[in-house]
C-alpha cells in the first residue's frame, strides 16, 4: 500500500453487489484522499464490469475473493437486505471493516451479533445512513434544542414514493429478502427523528395490502412517542405508500413547535419553509441559521395584538413571517456530498479510532430496533 507524505496509508475499498446505485456512491467515496476501488464482487451486472474497467479494478469471481484480497481494508456492501448479515460477517471474519447500505439487517439479533464482532475485532460496521451529514439536519437540530420556537410538539414524515421501477417480482415486495417497508426503507427516517428528539418508542402501527396482488405490502405507517412526562412526550407520525407514477413521487416532513412550523422537502431534505411568529431576536437568530433565506413578511403586529397566546403562554411577537430556503439546491449533488461526508467521517474513524463520528454502528442497531418494533406491531 501507498503512504502520502502525512502518513496515511492508502485504503482499498471492495464492493460487493456493484449495481447502478453502487456506482453513484463508489464514485463518491473514491474522492477521499488516499482511497481507490481495489476489487468488485457479487454482481455480474453491466455496471460491474464498466466501473471495474474505470477504475482499474479487479473483477473477482467468489466474494471470498474479494474479502480476502491484501489491498482490500473497506467492504462496501450494496445488495438486498437479507444479503447483509452474512456478507458482513464474512468480510469482518476476513478483518475488514464494512460499510453496509441500509438496513444493517434482517433483524436486531443478527445486528447486534455483526456489531460484536467488529467490536471484538477493532473494525468498523457501519450502516450508510447519511441524512445526518446534511447540512439541514444540523439546523433543524439547533432550532429544537434552542427553542427558537418553543418546544417542539409534533411532527409527521410522508412519504409518497413511486413503484414503476419495482415489478412484482422485485426483491423489495418480498419480505424474507428485504424485511419489509419499515426495515428496508424507514430505518433513514427513524434515524433522523432520533438524532433531532432521542430515541423513541413505537406505539401504533398498521400495514395496508394492496388487493388482488399475492400479498404485497405497500402501505405503512406508524406513531413513535419522543421525551417522557418529564420533557413532555412528542407524536411522531411516519408513513410510506410505494403506490405512485414516478413523477409524482416526493416527500416531506413537518415539525410543529408552540410558535410556527417547519416543513421539509424530499427524501434527502433539500428545501424548507419555516412559518411562524417571531420577535426581533428570533428573526435575527433564523436568518443567521438559515444564511441567504427568502423572507416574507405576513403580517405586522402590534398595538392591541401584542402579546400573544398560545398553550397557556403569552410570548411576544412583531411579526408573522415566512421563511423560504434551499429552494436552489440541486438534490442530487447534495447526495452526492452526503455520501462523501459520511465516507470520510469513517476512514477519518480508521485511521484515528478515537474520532468521533457522526454516524456510527450504534445509529445502524437503533434504527433497525425501531423499525423491527414497528414492524412487529403493524401485525398484531
Amino acid at each position: 500500500m501507498e503512504t502520502n507524505a502525512s502518513g496515511d496509508r492508502e485504503l482499498g475499498i471492495g464492493v460487493i453487489g456493484m449495481g447502478g446505485f453502487g456506482l453513484f456512491a463508489v464514485q463518491q467515496f473514491v474522492q477521499t484522499p488516499n482511497v481507490r476501488l481495489v476489487a468488485i464482487a457479487g454482481s455480474s451486472r453491466d455496471e460491474a464490469h464498466r466501473t471495474a474497467r474505470r477504475f482499474g479494478a479487479d473483477m473477482l469471481g467468489s466474494l471470498e475473493e474479494l474479502v480476502n484480497h491484501p489491498e482490500v481494508d473497506i467492504v462496501y456492501i450494496a445488495t438486498p437486505p437479507f444479503m447483509h448479515y452474512e456478507q458482513a460477517m464474512l468480510a469482518l471474519n476476513a478483518g475488514k471493516h464494512v460499510i453496509c447500505e441500509k438496513p444493517l439487517a434482517m433483524n436486531p439479533e443478527q445486528g447486534r451479533e455483526m456489531l460484536e464482532t467488529a467490536r471484538q475485532k477493532g473494525l468498523l460496521m457501519v450502516t450508510n445512513l447519511m441524512q445526518r451529514y446534511n447540512p439541514m439536519f444540523a439546523r433543524i437540530k439547533h432550532l429544537i434544542d434552542k427553542k427558537l420556537l418553543g418546544e417542539f410538539l409534533h411532527g409527521y414524515f410522508e412519504n409518497y414514493a413511486g413503484d414503476e421501477g419495482l415489478s412484482t417480482e422485485h426483491w423489495f415486495w418480498d419480505r424474507s429478502k428485504s424485511g419489509g417497508i419499515f426495515i428496508e426503507h424507514g430505518v433513514h427516517f427513524f434515524d433522523m427523528f432520533a438524532g433531532w428528539l432521542g430515541n423513541g418508542t413505537v406505539k401504533a402501527a398498521q400495514v395496508v395490502k394492496r388487493p388482488n396482488s399475492n400479498d404485497i405490502e405497500d402501505q405503512v405507517q406508524a406513531t413513535v412517542e419522543y421525551g417522557d412526562d418529564e420533557t413532555g412526550r412528542k407524536l411522531v407520525n411516519f408513513y410510506h405508500g410505494f403506490t405512485q407514477t414516478g413523477r409524482m413521487d416526493r416527500q416531506e416532513m413537518r415539525l410543529l413547535f408552540e410558535r410556527g412550523d417547519v416543513t421539509l422537502y424530499e427524501w434527502v431534505p433539500t428545501r424548507l419553509v419555516l412559518r411562524c411568529v417571531a420577535d426581533e431576536e428570533t428573526t435575527r437568530e433564523l436568518m443567521t441559521l438559515f444564511p441567504g433565506a427568502q423572507l416574507n413578511v405576513t403580517s405586522n403586529i402590534s398595538g392591541k395584538d401584542r402579546p400573544l397566546r398560545g398553550r397557556h403562554k403569552e410570548f411576544d411577537a412583531y411579526q408573522q413571517i415566512e421563511i423560504r430556503f434551499g429552494f436552489e439546491q440541486e438534490k442530487q449533488h447534495l447526495y452526492s456530498e452526503l455520501l462523501r461526508l459520511m465516507f470520510r467521517d469513517q476512514v477519518s474513524g480508521i485511521r484515528y479510532p478515537e474520532t468521533h463520528r457522526i454516524i456510527n454502528e450504534q445509529n445502524g442497531l437503533t434504527s433497525l430496533e425501531t423499525a423491527a418494533a414497528a414492524d412487529r406491531m403493524a401485525r398484531q
